[in-house]
């Protein structure tokens, strides 16, 4: 704005109290004592987690802005000129290094990061992002729903693709679930792209609908709406304990995996708040928050498991490539809503 060009004092008085707005706005968003966190974690787990940080860290307010892995990816990308948020916590790992080649995150080694493997955190020095836990997909399988209709319980993935099982099954859209995704790229690795996409195919002929929620389909079928959801081991086992008929099921061949990490934003406002937000995000008290809601943490903690969680489900998960599944995401997304988007429910 070029203030000596404007004509008229009322004009003038205008265009400095819009100035003076401007600057008290980036004064709020940039004041200590405050951050915006975009979150892409189950909402009875965020809060859990969000309430274990503010006990931790009282006089630092955290602005939640949640949903699903797809869409807050689809948000920092619309921002990126522009950022609104200081800090990214539990998104997949590889939506994360998808943004960290596009520069959008800033490194940062956050305190008690000695403790966590090269896994659990980006090849920089500096790291951009830093692991935190892990998990991986489940067959939840309504036992009596299942017995009405005479249906076995699949052993193997292909046992899905089985005409008998016709409209019974439903599973996260990879587009918008990280859930989804991690699914999709697990078969790919351990099948091979011809006969993922083959089995994929099949699948799709028994799927009632795809969701754009990673628990949603373990909801659906513990209430007998489905016979089968594909989702999310730890949701499976907390409806179980609720007296759901669910038999949880890892498939023989094994189960892909993701993995939730944290991140700064490039442009961050309030760059001091967000490194204790990511110094707690690796800590002690942290760690054991994740680890009575994840299968795997990024470093051993001694928290109770659910007995309802397969046994057998860290064994079978696959060894990921993750670089692979960030460098081939959009190409994967692309030919699989070619295939199968049009069973995707409406978005609310």
């Amino acid at each position: 704005m070029n203030l000596p060009q404007l004509q008229s004092g009322r004009t003038l008085r205008f265009a400095r109290a819009v100035l003076l707005a401007g600057f008290a706005a980036l004064s709020f968003a940039a004041k200590a004592g405050e951050i915006t966190v975009y979150a892409a974690v189950e909402a009875d787990n965020l809060k859990f987690f969000g309430d274990a940080f503010t006990k931790a860290h009282p006089g630092i307010k955290v602005n939640w802005v949640r949903d699903s892995t797809g869409i807050i990816h689809a948000r920092l990308l619309a921002e990126k000129d522009n950022p609104r948020a200081d800090a990214i916590f539990g998104m997949s790992v590889t939506n994360t290094i998808a943004l960290e080649g596009m520069g959008l995150l800033q490194p940062y080694e956050p305190k008690g990061l000695d403790k966590i493997g090269a896994l659990y955190r980006s090849k920089t020095n500096p790291p951009n992002w830093t692991g935190l836990y892990g998990w991986g997909s489940v067959v939840c399988f309504n036992t009596i729903e299942a017995k009405k209709s005479n249906l076995q319980k699949p052993v193997v993935w292909a046992d899905l693709g089985e005409p008998a099982y016709k409209g019974k099954i439903t599973m996260p859209n990879p587009a918008s679930s990280g859930t989804g995704y991690l699914m999709v790229s697990g078969w790919i690795q351990m099948f091979g792209e011809e006969k993922a996409w083959a089995f994929m195919d099949k699948l799709h002929q028994n799927i009632a609908a795809y969701s754009h929620s990673g628990s949603k389909p373990c909801e659906q079928a513990a209430a007998g709406e489905y016979v089968v959801g594909l989702s999310l081991p730890l949701r499976g086992a907390r409806l179980k304990e609720q007296g759901a008929p669910l038999d949880l099921v890892i498939p023989k061949e094994g189960t892909g995996w993701e993995m939730q990490v944290a991140g700064i934003l490039k442009g961050a406002k309030n760059i001091a708040d967000a490194r204790t937000f990511m110094d707690w995000t690796v800590s002690q008290s942290a760690m054991e928050a994740y680890g009575r809601r994840a299968e795997v943490t990024a470093y051993a903690v001694n928290v109770p498991r659910s007995e309802h969680l397969p046994a057998d489900l860290v064994p079978k998960m696959i060894k990921n490539d993750f670089d692979w599944a960030a460098k081939n995401q959009s190409r994967v997304i692309a030919e699989w809503r070619k295939r199968y988007d049009a069973k995707t429910e409406p978005k609310k």
